[in-house]
């Protein structure tokens, strides 16, 4: 069995996109497949002066923390500080970083992978310590993930094509999903779609038929990248030999 950690750069996800994002799928993701989760940290901020004064923040605050806790994470806060620069701004400062990495580095030792959740290029001496220490490292991020972080890194993944991470609402009723073009022929405009689903056994990469007609709003240059993540609905089409088909394709960040 592998024994994997998680740690969370919970303020850089929460301002990056993945505000919202699910705990428990985190660690349905640890667990699949050969892997036992062993440990399981996040780190985010408290702001002390508004949780004396604000109930309702200290309340939301506090249930959010017991909703993560209760996902098996254990929190670690780092406290927001209010300070007026040589300009006279007032500005706040709450980084976990150096919390994250040395907890990170100390407890690697009895980890075969780490599993880390940020953006931020700050971390990319961490993850070759850590590769040095012989630990895989996989890096999930949603927007502005530094380029040279995904380079370090073992391997990376958009948090945004991970089943149920980061919930998409439903459409019309029926189920949507994110996916990301591959072998998209733009004089026949048709490609497919790969997207992923989240078993016992881990992440499994599936792929879906599509033809540009089917995302009218989007100029099909973008199927050319496939860094370019998009929201679909799977349906059978019956004009097509019943094939499945992704139908109603839109860019994420429509």
């Amino acid at each position: 069995m592998l024994k994997t950690g998680i740690y969370v750069d919970a303020e850089n996800i929460r301002m990056c996109g993945g505000y919202g994002m699910r705990y428990d799928v985190l660690v349905d993701l640890a667990s699949a497949g050969n892997s036992t989760l062993l440990r399981a940290n996040s780190y985010l901020a408290e702001d002390r002066e508004r949780t004396k004064d604000d109930a309702d923040y200290r309340q939301k605050l506090y249930r959010y923390h017991d909703v993560i806790r209760q996902c098996g994470f254990k929190v670690i806060k780092k406290f927001v500080k209010h300070f007026v620069d040589d300009e006279g701004i007032l500005t706040t400062k709450a980084n976990a970083d150096m919390d994250l990495a040395i907890d990170a580095l100390l407890q690697a030792r009895n980890l075969d992978k780490v599993i880390l959740l940020t953006g931020d290029g700050d971390f990319i001496r961490l993850v070759l310590a850590l590769q040095n220490m012989g630990c895989r490292v996989e890096i999930i991020g949603f927007d502005h993930v530094s380029h040279e972080l995904k380079e370090a890194a073992d391997s990376f993944l958009s948090g945004f094509l991970i089943p149920g991470l980061l919930p998409i609402p439903s459409k019309n009723g029926q189920e949507r999903f994110r996916g990301i073009p591959i072998n998209y022929n733009p004089d026949r405009g048709f490609g497919f779609m790969r997207y992923y689903s989240l078993s016992g056994d881990g992440l499994v990469a599936e792929s879906v038929f599509f033809h540009c007609s089917k995302a009218p709003d989007v100029n099909d240059s973008l199927f050319l990248d496939s860094s370019n993540i998009f929201e679909f609905t799977i349906v059978t089409n019956p004009d097509n030999d019943s094939r499945t088909e992704a139908w109603d394709i839109q860019a994420l960040d429509e």
